[in-house]
């Protein structure tokens, strides 16, 4: 009756009220479907009212359990009311078995004390602390970050706990390795002290020894200096000054060269860039200007010091006067070269009368035929010797010069073999020369030095009679080479062999010879375009060969 007594215009106002409070309930549902509402607060019969939405609360939840630190939460007495499964995952215990355990239980005995002034003073101030947590498997060093909460029921405890195990595991490393960089640093220091001791006693000793060097070459009667790897000279000796006559003053680098007689000067120079690029001994003989203007003949060595690696550190050279011997040697060459001629004519008078006598139509007896072919024998070696002795005359005076025509040299080979089995029958020759080899030279001096090695494999091989003589084309050379199965010769022998002279000698085995025709076969090799080396090794033979340029 009460609502039909109100008039049109109350009934039209309450319904635009109605509307508008529809209005704003749409919006608030809007507002919390949209999410951008989390809580409400409602008038109750107590006040206001805070409500959470579950959808915001979940949110929540998930960040929590999605953080990498482990999450707590606690009441004054100290049991879990929540934790996140990180934590549960740092205990090693399921989630479920961890909720309504007392946090002390995850803490070692010997840390109550700690924890407990911990948790007390969490209560009334936000603070932090590193601890110890107990797990399944193992300890955990932990950062626990405390802070109280108000809920719905009171106060709880927040607890936050970060894992330093990463952290400590670097400071662990990093204090291992400070120590250990202090170690290093220590032995450094120590090995410093060390080296420049050892640096400072180096330093004197090698001041003595420079004293000691200087002393020494400044008291021998050879001039001698000191190369640099370059080849520039930084040391001369006070001999190389008294000698030239130049100053210790002045720069004198380059001067050893001014005072070469120019007929020497290109030999000279070309085996000492030689050796410079090679690294080997050099050896070269020299006249040097003394200081009044003459020249005398000196014997020049210089070898090289090397280091661990084999790199030239310097040269050390002498240069030895060798005037007198040069004039001694000449005064020889010439008594050779007088004595060989006035020989030579009555050694021919004495084979040809023997020959006579051999051939005469009257019979003579055996042994009296006997001993002419032994004397004719013995006269051949000694016309060899003559021979020898004449060409190391004219070798030394430059008088040795013959002409250069085109040899068959297969032909040649072939012949002196056939040669070697008549004079030598005792012996087995093997000739392998290949066919069509032809050369430049003169044929009788090339005779002369195949016979000479053919005559030295026979002399130095008297138990293995068997000689192997070769000949084939190597590019554009042709190689002749006599192999024996003889005594051999040792490395300082061949690097002698060749000297004028020069005899091996055996202690097993003596032979005959004045040690010349090997020097003269070199000579002869080399004015024929030629060079002789030797292959050999004690007790094993040896292989002499010479190679010549093939006829163009």
């Amino acid at each position: 009756m009460e609502h039909a007594r109100l008039t049109y215009d109350e009934l039209l106002s309450e319904n635009n009220e109605l509307r508008l409070q529809l209005e704003e309930a749409n919006d608030a549902f809007q507002a919390i479907r949209t999410g951008q509402v989390d809580a409400l607060v409602m008038q109750g019969e107590n006040g206001h009212q805070l409500y959470t939405l579950k959808t915001a609360d979940q949110t929540y939840r998930m960040f929590i359990e999605k953080m990498n630190e482990g999450a707590v939460t606690l009441n004054h007495a100290g049991l879990i009311l929540y934790c996140n499964s990180r934590f549960a995952e740092m205990v090693g215990l399921p989630l479920e078995k961890v909720i309504g355990l007392s946090f002390g239980t995850f803490i070692p005995c010997e840390l109550h004390d700690k924890f407990n002034s911990l948790i007390k003073n969490a209560w009334q101030n936000e603070c932090k602390q590193e601890i110890e947590l107990s797990s399944k498997n193992n300890m955990i060093t932990c950062l626990l970050s405390c802070n109280t909460l108000e809920l719905d029921d009171g106060v709880a405890l927040s607890i936050i706990l970060t894992d330093l195990t990463v952290q400590k595991n670097a400071e662990r490393e990093l204090k291992i390795r400070n120590e250990q960089l202090a170690e290093a640093q220590s032995i450094t220091e120590k090995l410093n002290d060390e080296l420049e001791d050892t640096v400072k006693s180096r330093t004197a000793d090698l001041l003595i020894s420079r004293e000691h060097f200087k002393l020494l070459a400044n008291n021998i009667p050879q001039m001698t200096w000191t190369n640099l790897p370059d080849g520039k000279v930084d040391f001369y000796n006070q001999r190389w000054f008294e000698y030239t006559g130049f100053k210790p003053n002045k720069n004198t680098d380059s001067d050893w060269q001014t005072i070469i007689h120019p007929d020497d000067r290109p030999l000279s120079m070309e085996k000492y860039k030689s050796a410079l690029q090679t690294g080997e001994v050099l050896e070269v003989e020299n006249r040097y200007k003394r200081h009044d203007g003459v020249y005398r003949w000196h014997l020049n060595r210089a070898i090289p010091l090397r280091d661990e690696a084999g790199e030239i550190i310097f040269w050390v050279g002498t240069a030895t006067d060798i005037e007198d011997q040069k004039k001694e040697l000449e005064k020889k060459d010439e008594f050779i070269g007088i004595a060989s001629h006035e020989l030579k004519t009555p050694l021919t008078s004495v084979k040809g009368y023997l020959q006579i006598i051999g051939h005469k139509k009257e019979i003579l007896p055996d042994a009296v035929k006997q001993y002419i072919d032994k004397a004719i024998t013995s006269l051949n070696k000694l016309q060899w010797l003559v021979n020898d002795l004449l060409d190391v005359s004219k070798i030394q005076a430059g008088r040795l010069e013959y002409s250069l025509h085109k040899i068959d040299l297969t032909e040649l080979v072939s012949l002196c073999t056939e040669n070697a089995r008549h004079i030598y029958p005792s012996h087995v020759f093997e000739s392998q020369p290949e066919t069509g080899l032809f050369i430049t030279g003169n044929e009788e001096r090339l005779e002369q030095v195949l016979m000479n090695l053919i005559s030295n494999a026979v002399k130095y091989s008297p138990a293995n009679k068997n000689i192997i003589i070769k000949a084939n084309k190597r590019r554009n050379k042709v190689r002749v080479s006599v192999t024996d199965f003889g005594i051999g010769l040792s490395e300082e022998q061949k690097e002698r062999i060749f000297e004028r002279f020069y005899r091996v000698e055996d202690k097993k085995y003596m032979s005959s010879g004045l040690g010349m025709g090997l020097y003269i076969s070199q000579v002869i090799l080399a004015n024929n375009g030629g060079k002789i080396r030797v292959d050999s090794k004690p007790g094993k033979g040896a292989t002499f060969y010479f190679d010549l340029p093939v006829c163009k």
